[in-house]
């Protein structure tokens, strides 16, 4: 891959000029994050982490990754629908993950109850990175779908034009002009409003459901102000309030604070540290109820990674997808090799191959939000532990992506400006709503790229590990 920048990263003058300049252009266009000392507090804030410069992707795998967008999001759709799949699929994880068991029960709670909720909204953003093949050759190889609380679509779209300052300073202001623009928070946006007008009810708010610590809350607020400057009101509730204020109708429909809410949008409940007993209690309370729920638990169980694992089977494309073979082929393109290690001889086997060889594989439980996944030695020392038990059946084992490194500066508060070997990951984020069976909106709404030193494993960039970026497409 080419590598553009390759005269600056060494003229220590120009970088800490143009990183001087990059800082205040952050602060300007509210690239903002709250401190971790005052995660409360608006009042003390920083820059969110960011590259110095834009980095390299190839212009085709880019193109791929936006065109594949809109059968990713059919596809979490039809999941979502298939009550069969998802209890056949989940069926060996359910028995050893509690999380994911507890999501289920809700699951079948409410499609025995009979669902309230008649229009269906999905965000999701699907993430890749770009496969070194021993020819020098990249592939787009998908490392996951988020269905839940997928974040930085709003601060995202700050960092291009940043990033437009930062080559103007450093004298390539026609590289400058080929970046492209970029705002998930304005396609988010509108997908959250057609939800809400579709529920049908003018005076209906749209819930934002948060986590107690809210560091990441500016980039929520892009999301919001989108809405507000609908004219359509947002409200911000944790589980926590959900419990004590919540309530609902003879027709199912969902109050807070006597406020009928038409949209929940979740920025919360995505990893078992989200909840408590009485937690677990709001999140009940809200898929009973008639509220558009983003998303609702289908959606989220459609987000596990062992669904992800069952989807690179053979046929299992075709049978949730039947009639669309060029959208079927298009999202096979990007799968990376996939393994179950669920009980038998093939779970067996595989098990074998990554303890005798872990530097091939990662190891991926059944969790959400980064920092979750295992590599090298640690996967290994893990997987004897567990290879007897049923626990495996919890994990997946996913090929390990060798992308190119390049040469960076990741800027982070109170850090020292120091060349880094980074990777990249690129994500797109999608769109859709769906009113009974009529899908009425399905688009992809903008991308999101974020890098890291490659003595990182794992981690996005709210875990700290990952920084904000740019795609320069070449």
């Amino acid at each position: 891959m080419a590598a553009p920048w390759r005269d600056v990263v060494r003229d220590a003058a120009a970088v800490r000029e143009a990183a001087a300049v990059a800082v205040d252009a952050a602060l300007l266009a509210g690239g903002l994050m709250r401190t971790g000392e005052q995660p409360h507090a608006s009042d003390v804030v920083n820059y969110a982490p960011f590259t110095l410069l834009p980095s390299a992707v190839p212009r085709a795998l880019f193109e791929q990754a936006y065109a594949v967008q809109q059968d990713f999001n059919l596809l979490v759709d039809a999941i979502s629908q298939n009550k069969e799949f998802l209890e056949q699929t989940l069926a060996s994880t359910i028995k050893v993950d509690d999380f994911t068991a507890r999501l289920f029960r809700i699951y079948m709670q409410v499609l025995e109850e009979g669902l309230a909720q008649t229009v269906f909204l999905g965000i999701n953003r699907s993430d890749y990175m770009f496969d070194c093949g021993l020819d020098g050759t990249a592939a787009l190889r998908q490392i996951e779908i988020n269905t839940i609380a997928a974040s930085f679509g709003g601060l995202t779209s700050r960092t291009a034009d940043v990033h437009g300052l930062v080559l103007k300073v450093l004298g390539k202001t026609e590289e400058a002009s080929h970046l492209l623009p970029n705002n998930p928070a304005k396609g988010l946006a509108l997908g959250i409003a057609k939800a809400w007008e579709l529920y049908g009810s003018q005076r209906a708010v749209v819930m934002f459901l948060v986590e107690e610590i809210q560091r990441n809350i500016f980039d929520q607020r892009c999301v919001e102000n989108e809405l507000w400057n609908r004219n359509i009101r947002v409200i911000r509730k944790r589980f926590r309030d959900v419990f004590e204020q919540g309530s609902l109708d003879a027709s199912r429909r969902l109050y807070m604070d006597g406020q009928e809410v038409a949209v929940v949008y979740y920025r919360e409940g995505y990893v078992p540290q989200n909840y408590n007993q009485q937690n677990w209690e709001a999140r009940l309370l809200l898929e009973r109820s008639r509220a558009v729920k983003c998303p609702d638990i289908a959606t989220q169980l459609a987000g596990t990674k062992k669904v992800q694992q069952e989807l690179s089977r053979p046929g299992t494309l075709e049978k949730l997808l039947p009639g669309h073979p060029e959208a079927i082929s298009r999202m096979r393109a990007t799968f990376a090799g996939l393994y179950s290690l669920d009980e038998g001889e093939e779970g067996d086997r595989i098990a074998a191959t990554a303890i005798a060889d872990p530097d091939r594989f990662v190891l991926k439980p059944q969790r959400e939000g980064g920092g979750n996944n295992l590599y090298g030695e640690e996967l290994r020392q893990v997987l004897e532990k567990i290879k007897d038990s049923p626990e495996r059946t919890s994990y997946i084992l996913m090929d390990k992506i060798k992308p190119q490194p390049a040469l960076n500066y990741l800027l982070r508060a109170h850090s020292p400006l120091q060349v880094s070997e980074c990777i990249s990951e690129l994500g797109i984020f999608g769109v859709y709503v769906r009113q009974g069976q009529e899908l009425v909106l399905n688009q992809a709404a903008g991308h999101l790229l974020r890098t890291k030193a490659i003595e990182h494993a794992d981690g996005g960039v709210a875990a700290g590990v990952a920084v904000l970026d740019t795609p320069y497409l070449v």
